[in-house]
């Protein structure tokens, strides 16, 4: 059966200041974002009817607008007081929380300056981003062809649509060959991220991972080094080659919608579900669902 299409969905999407059926919730056609990825968004989960670290996330989607060069005209607070009324009044304990920016249509061209900026809320329940089975045993990941862009030509630290074209190529490509994702590599062909999380890798009880300076520093990518430093492993963030990936023993992406995914494969190289990464998952889902685990 095919899944149902997103623009069918039952609920209310909070647009532009106001609940709207989920159904009416429409933008035009020549809309600047559409044609020109003037747009700006973010990724959140609500566990047990509360967004997590929704504030840092909320801070995020304004900051990666001005990299865009507009402004956001609703306050973080007012977005947060919008996103938690929403998560309530669609009746989820868990769910998936998409926040987008985006530039209007009052001007068609490169140029826009004077387009209304638009945001929208929506909110609906999504189950893990990979498959339950593949994560227990780890993901397979190809290698992507494209590469993360120099950030001289990028604005390479917003959470911005058009960032992720060679995301959407690089994972359809690789799941074409029957792998779950694609691991990037930057312009200099140093291993960088996966299509939409970031990534660690294990060797003698140290976790080693890329040093964010072309892509996001994902907020569950700084959550997870918290959670390891307060078990006591060390965490090296460094310049990762990818024929070191020979010698790492365990490997794990992190992001909102993989939460902490082991991986199983990368190209040629393979690693073991082992205790490290199994430790973070536990202590990421605890973290996440705090409530729900002091109760059992």
């Amino acid at each position: 059966m095919a899944a149902q299409p997103f623009d069918q969905l039952e609920g209310h999407i909070w647009y532009n200041g106001a609940f709207v059926p989920w159904k009416d919730a429409k933008l035009h056609v020549l809309s600047h974002g559409l044609h020109y990825a003037s747009a700006v968004f973010e990724g959140e989960r609500a566990y047990g009817g509360e967004i997590f670290k929704l504030r840092e996330h909320t801070e995020r989607l304004h900051y990666s607008a001005e990299l865009l060069g507009f402004e956001i005209p609703y306050s973080i607070q007012e977005i947060d007081d919008a996103s938690n009324e929403l998560l309530k009044m669609q009746g989820f304990d868990d769910a998936y929380v998409r926040p987008i920016a985006w530039r209007g249509s009052e001007m068609m061209g490169v140029s826009a300056q004077h387009n209304r900026i638009n945001l929208a809320i929506a909110i609906w329940q999504w189950p893990s981003y990979f498959k339950p089975e593949e994560r227990l045993k780890g993901i397979r990941l190809d290698i992507a062809k494209y590469r993360r862009p120099d950030p001289a030509t990028i604005p390479c630290k917003s959470k911005a649509a058009g960032l992720y074209m060679i995301c959407t190529l690089s994972k359809h490509a690789a799941e074409d060959k029957g792998y779950a994702d694609a691991m990037m590599l930057d312009w200099r062909g140093q291993v960088a991220e996966a299509t939409g999380a970031n990534v660690f890798f294990i060797n003698d009880g140290i976790i080693h991972t890329p040093t964010p300076d072309c892509f996001l520093d994902g907020i569950t990518r700084r959550t997870v080094i918290d959670l390891a430093k307060k078990r006591g492993y060390q965490v090296v963030e460094r310049v990762i080659m990818p024929e070191e990936m020979t010698d790492f023993e365990e490997c794990f992406l992190t992001g909102t919608a993989a939460e902490v995914t082991p991986v199983s494969e990368i190209g040629p190289y393979r690693f073991a579900v082992g205790e490290i990464t199994s430790n973070l998952m536990r202590d990421y889902m605890q973290a996440v669902q705090p409530a729900k685990h002091a109760a059992e």
